[in-house]
């Protein structure tokens, strides 16, 4: 068994200390005099030293930030955003689809489909980074792959201005799908307060018949990169193809047909035991009286 070395030092000099009262021969001739220094100063550590981490007693307990033990950091990170994306999942976010990246779960791939409004037709890939000390870092942020002409998406970088809703992120309260759907709610709410594109801001409050001839230029030029491969080398990155019938109008008829009739998911039920509702009824208790065996 690996013990500290602090820890090995005490027990012997307690072992010592106890086997010479029980034997009775201390001599207090024999002992010098303790002489009182103050306290010992540790050696300065050297640069470009390899760090030593040594192992955690028992009685003494490592915690984070967010009042985890530090050993379960890594897993309480997995935990968190897989519990962030089952939380999306159930949200059902219209127009939005999303996907954790394969190489690292701090990076999600997603895309926004707008149906309507100024920026109707819309299709917007993006990317989320996640920050590593989530959820008590800041807030996560959302980066277009190609810069949207938007008040609130910068016209260099493509990061939209996601603190301006989010100016202290909480654990526990705030989440990674309501920014997704904050992402959503600027195409129909434009706000031109504090704007990452002054240019966009300026031509909405004074000439909105330019702004949206300049939002059609922006859609068509996104619509038009919608094919390029994927900016991250990543299995998981979002990519779209060429309509191509031989491959999607299979999965198109699965999709349409995914809902089939009532009557059709009865027959395809098994259902043991016996029914008391008739069917087409809400009534408990239907079964029809019949001759008693």
């Amino acid at each position: 068994m690996n013990l500290n070395p602090f820890w090995s030092m005490s027990a012997n000099t307690s072992r010592k200390r106890s086997d010479e009262e029980q034997s009775g021969h201390t001599d207090q001739r024999a002992s010098p005099a303790r002489t009182h220094f103050g306290k010992k100063v540790l050696p300065p550590i050297p640069k470009n030293a390899t760090p030593f981490t040594k192992p955690v007693s028992m009685g003494t307990a490592a915690h984070t930030a967010n009042g985890t033990h530090a050993s379960y950091g890594p897993f309480y990170l997995e935990y968190s955003l897989l519990a962030e994306f089952t939380l999306v999942i159930k949200q059902k976010l219209p127009g939005i689809y999303v996907q954790p990246s394969y190489k690292s779960a701090l990076m999600w791939f997603g895309v926004i489909f707008i149906r309507h409004g100024l920026y109707q037709d819309g299709v917007f890939k993006f990317t989320v980074y996640i920050p590593d000390n989530y959820p008590d870092g800041e807030c996560p942020k959302l980066v277009f792959d190609i810069p949207v002409f938007h008040p609130l998406v910068d016209p260099v970088s493509g990061e939209l201005d996601v603190r301006r809703a989010f100016t202290k992120w909480r654990r526990n309260h705030n989440h990674i799908w309501q920014v997704l759907m904050y992402a959503r709610t600027v195409f129909y709410k434009i706000n031109t307060t504090e704007p990452l594109n002054p240019e966009a801001a300026v031509l909405y409050e004074k000439d909105v018949q330019l702004f949206k001839s300049k939002v059609v230029d922006s859609v068509k030029l996104c619509n038009s990169h919608l094919f390029d491969q994927p900016k991250i080398d990543d299995p998981y990155a979002i990519s779209f193809s060429p309509w191509n019938p031989a491959v999607h109008e299979e999965a198109k008829e699965r999709m349409f047909t995914h809902k089939r009739r009532p009557e059709e998911h009865h027959k395809g039920t098994q259902v043991s035991g016996l029914s008391w509702v008739k069917p087409g009824s809400t009534q408990p208790f239907s079964k029809e009286d019949g001759p008693q065996s």
